[in-house]
C-alpha cells in the first residue's frame, strides 16, 4: 500500500502501482475529467504516472499554471504533427508552452503564410478529433540519437547531445508522430478543444543570431471555445494599445533600418515625455538626499576587469576596436558602458570616507549600451541604447535595511504616481548554486547575503516570489516585474544588494573604532529604463497620457481667421503658466480640427469663436469629461494647473 497526501491535507491509501488518473477517478468523475496533469512531491507529471511510494499529490486542472502548461504543451505537439503531415520535409526544433499560449520552431524552405496557418489549423482539428492517446517512453542516449537521426531531425539530435550524461531522455508519441520531450502532456489530443494559431515570426535557432533563422508559429489553446474567443478579443484590444504601433502613430518615436535595430529615434513628443519624467525623478531623488553625478559613456577595459563585467558580461557589451586585440594586454581597448556602478564608485573613491559620511546616495540619469540579441528587441521595451534612472548607495551594515527600504519606498512612490503600482509583481532573484562560474563570491557569502535580503523583504511585507539564477553576478536583487499588453514580462525596476564590488574597488570607510571597513552597496533604479517606462505608459493609457505627462496638454482651435489674434494671446498666456500648448491655425473646418486633436489624445481642446473672443472665454472640450462649455480663461487655467500640480490621472 502507498499513502497519498492530497492538497487538502487528507491522506488516502491505495495499492502500490496505481496511476495518477486512477487516483483522480477514485475521488470524483468530474475531477478525473478536468485533471490534465499532477504535481507529485512538487514535480509536475503526466496522469499516466505510476505511484509506487508514499507521496504528496496535487491534481492540476486548467485553472492551475501546471495544468495550463501541460495543456498548451500538448497543443504545440498537435501543431508540430499537423505541420509534419502537411510539410513532411519540415525539420522540428523546439515547441514549448509559454504564458498565454505556445509556439513551435520549424526549419522549412517555404515561408508560412496566413493561408498556411488556416491549412495547418484544419489539420490540427482532424488530429484533435482523432483523439490520439499520448504515450511517454524513454531511450538510452545512443538509441535516442539513432532514432532521431533516422527521422531526419538534426535539431533534436543536437539537443540530445547537449543533455547531461545522466539525463533521462524521454519521448512522447501520438499516432504516427513522436517528439523528443520532457513533458508533461495531457492524456490525449482530444483534450485540446479550442485553439488558434496567431502569428508567424522569425527566430534564430537557440536564440543565437549566428545560427539559422527558423520559422516560429505562435498559438494559444483553451478547453472551451468561449474562453478562446474571450482571449482573442483581449488580444485585439492589446494590438490597439501596442506601443510599437500606437507610439509610432502618435509620433512618439520611429525607427530607421540604416540606423540600426534597437536604436529608436525619439520624436519631439516622446522626447518631451522622457524629459518630464527625468526632471520629476531627479527632483524627487534630490529631495531624498541623493547627489547627482555625470560620468563617461565609455571606459577602458581595465575598469570592467576590476568590476568583473569583462569576465561575466562581455558578450553584452559594445567593445570598440579590433576584436583580435581584445586579449592583447598591451592594447588600449575601450567599451561603451552597460552600467554606471564602476563609474560612480570613483566618486566615492575620490577621498577617504568616514562612517559619518554614510550613507552616501549617488544618482545619475545614465545612458547605457547593451548588445541585445536581435530577436529580443521590441519597440521601446528592449533596446540597445537606453536611459535609466540609476543610483548607488554606500552604507554600513546596520544601515542596510533602512536604505533598502528607502529604495523600495522611492520605487513605489514612482509607480503610484505613474499609475503602474497595481500592474507589477515582485521577484526575489537569487544565485544558482549549480552554475557558480556565472557569479563572483563564495557560496557562504551568497547564502548569508540572500538570507539578509529575505529578512528585509519579509520585514517590508513585500509579496515576492523567488527565482534562482536571476541574480546579478555580484549579488541578489529585488526585481519589480511588469507585463506588456501581450503578457510578456520584463523587469521595470531593480534593487540589488552588492557585497563584493566595494572590496574589488578598494572602497572603504573609517568606522567608529578607527578600522577601515568595506561598505555594502545598493544598486537601484527608481523608475527603471525611461524608454521602457514610456512604452508601458503608452500601453497602460492607450496613448492618452495623464495631463501632467502629456507632451501637448492643450490644443487651441480657432474657428476662422479672425479668431487667430485672440487664440495667439491665449497661447502666450498658457505658455507663461508652464502649460504645453499648440495653436491650430490651419484653414480647416472646426469639426476636422476637433477630430484630429482627439486622435492625438490631447487632454484639452479650447475652441475659440466669436462669443469666446467677445467674452474673453474659451469653450472647453475635455478628453475625459467631453464638452464642458464656455469657461473663463482664469478658471480654466486654475483647473488645469491644479490637475498638473497634483499629477492627477
Amino acid at each position: 500500500m502507498v499513502k497519498i497526501t492530497l492538497k487538502d491535507g487528507s491522506v488516502k491509501e491505495y495499492d502500490k502501482g496505481i496511476t495518477v488518473k486512477q487516483v483522480a477517478e477514485s475521488i470524483s468523475a468530474g475531477l478525473a475529467r478536468a485533471a490534465l496533469a499532477a504535481e507529485i512531491n512538487g514535480e509536475v507529471k503526466d496522469l499516466s504516472t505510476v505511484i509506487d511510494e508514499d507521496c504528496t499529490l496535487n491534481l492540476l486542472t486548467f485553472e492551475s499554471d501546471g495544468g495550463k502548461h501541460a495543456f498548451r504543451h500538448t497543443a504545440s505537439h498537435v501543431l508540430a504533427q499537423a505541420v509534419k503531415r502537411l510539410y513532411p520535409s519540415a525539420k522540428l526544433a523546439i515547441g514549448p508552452a509559454i504564458e498565454n499560449g505556445f509556439y513551435y520552431d520549424f526549419d522549412i524552405d517555404q515561408p508560412f503564410t496566413a493561408e498556411s496557418l488556416e491549412k495547418i489549423e484544419k489539420e490540427m482539428e482532424k488530429i484533435v478529433k482523432e483523439d490520439l492517446a499520448i504515450e511517454r517512453f524513454t531511450l538510452p542516449r545512443d538509441e535516442a540519437i539513432k532514432f532521431m537521426e533516422e527521422k531526419g531531425e538534426p535539431y533534436k539530435v543536437e539537443l540530445i547531445n547537449d543533455l547531461p550524461e545522466d539525463a533521462v531522455i524521454s519521448f512522447y508519441k501520438q499516432g504516427e508522430f513522436t517528439d523528443l520531450c520532457a513533458g508533461p502532456h495531457v492524456p490525449s489530443t482530444g483534450k485540446i478543444k479550442a485553439f488558434k494559431l496567431t502569428q508567424v515570426a522569425g527566430a534564430y535557432w537557440r536564440g543565437n543570431e549566428k545560427n539559422k533563422m527558423l520559422q516560429r508559429i505562435y498559438g494559444t489553446a483553451f478547453p472551451k471555445k468561449n474562453e478562446l474567443e474571450e482571449y482573442l478579443a483581449k488580444l485585439e484590444e492589446a494590438k490597439k494599445r501596442d506601443h510599437n504601433k500606437l507610439g509610432r502613430e502618435l509620433e512618439y518615436f520611429t525607427t530607421v533600418d540604416y540606423i540600426g535595430q534597437g536604436l529608436p529615434v525619439l520624436m519631439p513628443k516622446g522626447a518631451k515625455v522622457i524629459q518630464i519624467l527625468q526632471r520629476f525623478v531627479e527632483d524627487e531623488e534630490e529631495r531624498r538626499g541623493y547627489m547627482l553625478t555625470k560620468t563617461p559613456y565609455m571606459a577602458k577595459r581595465e575598469l570592467y576587469k576590476i568590476s568583473g563585467h569583462w569576465d561575466h558580461y562581455r558578450d553584452g557589451m559594445f567593445i570598440m576596436g579590433d576584436p583580435n586585440s581584445f586579449e592583447d594586454e598591451k592594447a588600449e581597448i575601450f567599451a561603451l558602458r552597460p552600467m554606471t556602478c564602476p563609474f560612480q564608485f570613483q566618486v566615492y573613491l575620490a577621498r577617504l570616507r568616514s562612517y559619518r559620511d554614510l550613507p552616501m546616495r549617488f544618482n545619475e540619469t545614465s545612458t547605457l549600451f547593451r548588445n541585445e540579441a536581435s530577436g529580443e528587441m521590441h519597440g521601446l521595451i528592449r533596446v540597445r541604447q537606453f536611459t535609466i534612472s540609476e543610483g548607488h548607495l554606500a552604507c554600513m551594515p546596520e544601515q542596510l535595511e533602512d536604505e533598502f527600504a528607502g529604495c523600495v519606498d522611492l520605487a513605489l512612490y514612482m509607480l503610484r504616481t505613474l499609475g503602474l503600482d497595481e500592474d507589477v509583481s515582485y521577484r526575489f532573484s537569487k544565485w544558482d548554486p549549480n552554475n557558480k562560474e556565472k557569479y563572483i563570491g563564495t557560496a557562504e557569502q551568497w547564502e548569508e547575503v540572500q538570507g539578509r535580503m529575505r529578512e528585509i523583504l519579509d520585514d517590508l511585507k513585500i509579496p515576492y516570489t523567488e527565482a534562482a539564477g536571476e541574480a546579478a553576478f555580484y549579488g541578489p536583487k529585488l526585481d519589480i516585474q511588469i507585463k506588456n499588453v501581450y503578457g510578456k514580462e520584463d523587469t521595470l525596476i531593480t534593487i540589488q544588494i552588492d557585497f563584493l564590488l566595494a572590496e574589488k574597488f578598494g572602497m572603504v570607510y573609517v568606522d567608529r573604532d578607527g578600522q577601515k571597513k568595506h561598505p555594502y552597496v545598493i544598486h537601484r533604479t527608481s523608475i527603471g529604463c525611461y524608454e521602457r517606462t514610456l512604452a508601458l505608459l503608452i500601453e497602460k493609457y492607450a496613448g492618452a497620457l495623464p495631463t501632467w505627462l502629456a507632451p501637448v496638454q492643450v490644443k487651441l482651435l480657432p474657428i476662422i481667421d479672425k479668431h487667430h489674434e485672440y487664440a495667439e494671446e491665449v497661447r502666450k498666456l498658457l505658455q507663461s503658466k508652464g502649460i504645453r500648448v499648440e495653436n491650430d491655425l490651419r484653414n480647416e473646418k472646426i469639426g476636422f480640427k476637433i477630430r484630429e486633436a482627439q486622435m492625438e489624445k490631447v487632454p484639452y481642446m479650447l475652441v475659440i469663436g466669436d462669443k469666446e473672443v467677445e467674452n474673453r472665454q474659451v469653450a472647453v472640450r475635455s478628453r475625459k469629461e467631453g464638452d464642458m462649455g464656455p469657461m473663463a480663461l482664469d478658471a480654466f487655467i486654475n483647473k488645469i494647473t491644479e490637475e498638473i500640480a497634483t499629477k492627477a490621472r
